[in-house]
């Protein structure tokens, strides 16, 4: 008992017991002492990204550690009395022992002081809903001398596709049961049915497989699984329309053209537009892979004439939005293989799309103003907007592309802040300058943003894809410009934008 009181801080213990932590836990998985295969991914990961012999992917109650995937053990839990990953639990962040026989809390642990011996162990944890309730973590019996900070930070982005993992199995469970009550997205995406809701889906040609977002499967009426047969897609639609749809995307695929068309969903009889294109071919020319990308148009299919007049614009804009889409999704694709990282960065830029777009359908396509979408793309990455963000400006009103593309830039700059920049410490904060000008007659907005009170900045070697989607994403508005520039005090971003 001395051991263990010793292992086991009252705080931690108190933390693990916690009422709201494991309503939390118990809510999203009720079948933790049940393995899942779909973890093992993840577990392999954390083994090679620390060339550890054991990896954990694990979920902690009061009493026990279960795992829901393993590598280098055949244990499936383990008490929380004894668990490395308590701790981790308990600091709400990333847990690291070099050495766990020198660890003041740890050298008594009985799996350090007997078999297997432990030394080394990393772990990360998975939040749900602001509850830690379980890890990612490796093992080994060999201790470590030193550990990159970039490897907890890969390891913190394994645990965090964990978390997402655990929540796309918490709502398809949800709804094999048939619980009346709808959920918060499920709600808001019933709510934002006139906005333009993308959905993103990619076909395995050979495996005859799709794998498609949230989205592409509500407005398809399939089940939730990421994965599902081309047979179950291409059937969800109508009759009437499936042979034409899918004598397009085979032509498209031959000609190594777009696909672009529009057809009716069986179940509901609902309008979507699709567009896409073959993303890879074999040696001998096939084609591997389709991206895509589907919209909800039932709305102004059936509109007045007004709205009729307004869906002339929304497909114009959707079309170049969803372009831009898939540009992203190919070269976000062709930065990483890793499924977890891709949806990770690809959602967040989507997200980016899909707040200019509610704000411009609230103004049916129109204008709208640059504070407002400032606040939408910058809210997110702060935890006090008033205090981080200042912002000195004149009244500027932005048509639709240049919403569009501006709101990506605010995106990409603010998720570089929160990584390494400014937003990546409590008092960093950005400064935001707009002023309209009139130049040879026409107005331009000279937009300065400037990262102040952040870590000291150093010119990256290598521009990442995000460097360059800040520098490309007003490319298509003539006279448009981005200039980022990577000053010791803090990144800079002169932006020029007619109007």
């Amino acid at each position: 008992m001395q051991e263990k009181a010793r292992a086991m801080l009252p705080a931690m213990t108190e933390t693990l017991g916690s009422r709201e932590r494991l309503g939390v836990l118990h809510a999203a998985v009720p079948d933790m002492a049940v393995a899942d295969s779909d973890f093992e991914p993840l577990a392999k990961l954390a083994a090679s990204l620390f060339e550890a012999p054991i990896a954990l992917v694990t979920l902690v109650d009061h009493e026990w550690e279960w795992f829901k995937a393993v590598v280098g053990t055949t244990e499936t839990r383990s008490r929380a009395d004894e668990s490395f990953s308590a701790h981790a639990i308990g600091d709400h962040g990333a847990f690291l022992v070099l050495d766990a026989s020198l660890h003041p809390l740890l050298r008594h642990n009985r799996k350090v002081a007997q078999a297997p011996f432990l030394r080394f162990y990393a772990g990360a944890p998975i939040i749900l809903d602001g509850q830690a309730v379980g890890t990612v973590c490796v093992l080994d019996p060999a201790p470590r001398a030193e550990v990159a900070a970039k490897q907890l930070e890969s390891l913190q982005r394994i645990a965090d596709a964990a978390a997402s993992l655990l929540k796309i199995k918490d709502e398809a469970r949800r709804r094999a049961l048939k619980e009346a009550a709808l959920s918060r997205e499920e709600q808001r995406l019933a709510m934002a049915l006139d906005a333009a809701n993308v959905g993103s889906w990619l076909w395995d040609i050979r495996a005859g497989t799709v794998a498609g977002n949230g989205a592409m499967m509500r407005m398809f009426e399939l089940p939730a699984e990421r994965l599902l047969s081309a047979k179950a897609v291409f059937g969800a639609i109508h009759p009437d329309d499936r042979g034409s749809t899918f004598s397009k995307l085979r032509q498209a695929m031959a000609a190594n053209e777009e696909y672009d068309g529009m057809f009716r969903i069986r179940a509901n009889g609902r309008w979507l537009l699709g567009r896409g294109r073959v993303h890879d071919r074999d040696s001998k020319g096939a084609a591997l892979t389709f991206l895509g990308m589907t919209i909800d148009v039932s709305e102004q299919q059936a509109s007045v004439q007004r709205t009729r007049l307004l869906l002339k614009e929304l497909n114009h804009r959707v079309k170049n939005t969803l372009a831009m889409l898939q540009s992203l999704a190919r070269q976000t694709l062709r930065q990483t293989s890793d499924p977890a990282e891709f949806m990770t960065a690809f959602a967040g830029r989507l997200q980016a799309i899909s707040e200019a777009h509610g704000l411009l359908s609230d103004y049916e396509w129109g204008t709208i103003r640059l504070a407002e979408l400032i606040s939408k793309q910058l809210k997110p990455y702060v935890s006090d907007y008033a205090e981080q963000v200042e912002i000195h400006k004149d009244e500027v009103l932005l048509g639709p592309d240049q919403a569009v593309g501006l709101g990506l830039v605010l995106h990409e700059l603010a998720t570089n802040a929160v990584k390494y920049g400014a937003l990546s410490v409590p008092k960093g904060k950005i400064v935001l300058t707009a002023r309209s000008v009139v130049e040879e007659g026409d107005a331009v907005l000279h937009l300065t943003w400037t990262e102040v009170g952040g870590p000291p900045v150093r010119e990256p070697r290598r521009r990442g894809f995000g460097s360059l989607l800040i520098e490309r994403s007003l490319d298509k508005i003539i006279g448009s410009s981005v200039k980022v520039e990577y000053l010791p005090a803090g990144v800079t971003a002169l932006i020029r934008l007619p109007l």
